[in-house]
């Protein structure tokens, strides 16, 4: 097992936004350790007052789908297909989406963890069928739960309309439940001295009310492990660690015909993406970031001694599980 030790950053904070400047200070929260083994994570913050586990899931892509779904199968047809098929990321045995989110569930209930967290993609469009079937599935396990949308779960395919407005309609349409009443784009929940926070970046954009919700949840001074979809730029990683990359523009989306949506903004990120970023990379109060998107396991550590996890994809039984423990 390796245990990283984690950089302190500095205590203050300067970033431009709208044209004025910010300035931050942490009082007392610093980073602590953590290590990785395997599909398995542990924080060690002094903050922490009992220890506790999370399961982290992303990119199931569920392509259950009934007779509800029939009008939209001009929209859903690629997608539906896409995953029939695939083979477990432990043993490469044979299995298929529904039976990898069921047994990570039952995982999750013989560890006795202490929160879900749905991060996107569970689904491959957003199917009624599927999205009862996870609701009904959650409600089994009956283990809190956390969902942010990805890319896939709230997009047809050709579909007319911008990402911002697909992603509101079919939030209002079909994901609400998922959510138990809370703020789409953003939502805490904090456990034993921790805040975890999960924002919705699947459009690879960060709208001003996450930016402000981020300034909030920093202002209170705990530590917080901030669960995303797609994960943020990292110095060598391509246009799949999209989230305020310096090359996200129209001029190198490959893939907007391939997905038949919305091509990338020609003028590449919001000011709103980038102070957010900026925030994270600067923060000492965030001791991770989890994501998901690529379907690879991956860790990267930023500048400041940020470790960024990639979870492997769920559709082939993937999940990462998360423990936070007393620093001694």
């Amino acid at each position: 097992m390796k245990r990283r030790s984690l950089l302190t950053c500095s205590l203050w904070l300067f970033l431009p936004f709208n044209n004025k400047p910010i300035l931050w200070k942490n009082k007392k929260t610093e980073r602590g350790t953590f290590s990785k083994d395997g599909h398995r994570l542990r924080f060690y913050q002094k903050e922490v007052t009992e220890s506790f586990s999370c399961l982290f899931i992303a990119d199931t892509h569920l392509f259950k789908d009934d007779e509800r779904g029939n009008e939209y199968t001009m929209y859903s047809g690629r997608m539906a297909k896409a995953y029939n098929k695939t083979k477990h990321f432990q043993t490469g045995e044979e299995t298929h989406p529904e039976k990898a989110l069921v047994e990570t569930l039952q995982i999750a209930k013989k560890q006795n963890v202490s929160l879900l967290i749905l991060a996107g993609d569970i689904f491959s469009f957003p199917s009624e069928a599927a999205i009862t079937f996870v609701m009904d599935e959650l409600q089994k396990v009956g283990i809190p739960y956390l969902f942010t949308a990805g890319n896939h779960d709230w997009h047809y395919e050709g579909m007319p309309g911008s990402s911002d407005y697909l992603r509101e309609t079919w939030i209002k349409k079909r994901l609400t439940p998922l959510y138990q009443g809370e703020n789409p784009l953003y939502a805490v929940r904090k456990i034993n001295g921790i805040r975890i926070l999960t924002i919705d970046n699947s459009t690879y954009e960060i709208k001003e009310e996450q930016l402000t919700f981020l300034k909030e949840q920093i202002a209170k001074d705990e530590p917080i492990l901030l669960c995303v979809h797609i994960p943020f730029y990292h110095q060598g990683r391509g246009l799949g660690f999209g989230c305020a990359h310096p090359e996200w523009n129209g001029k190198n989306d490959k893939n907007f015909a391939l997905e038949r949506r919305e091509k990338w903004s020609e003028s590449g990120h919001s000011i709103h993406t980038l102070s957010f970023y900026s925030l994270v990379k600067s923060s000492n109060n965030i001791i991770g970031i989890i994501s998901g998107h690529i379907h690879q396991e991956s860790i990267d550590i930023m500048k400041n001694g940020l470790p960024q996890i990639v979870a492997p994809a769920n559709a082939y039984g993937g999940y990462l599980s998360i423990a936070f423990e007393k620093e001694t």
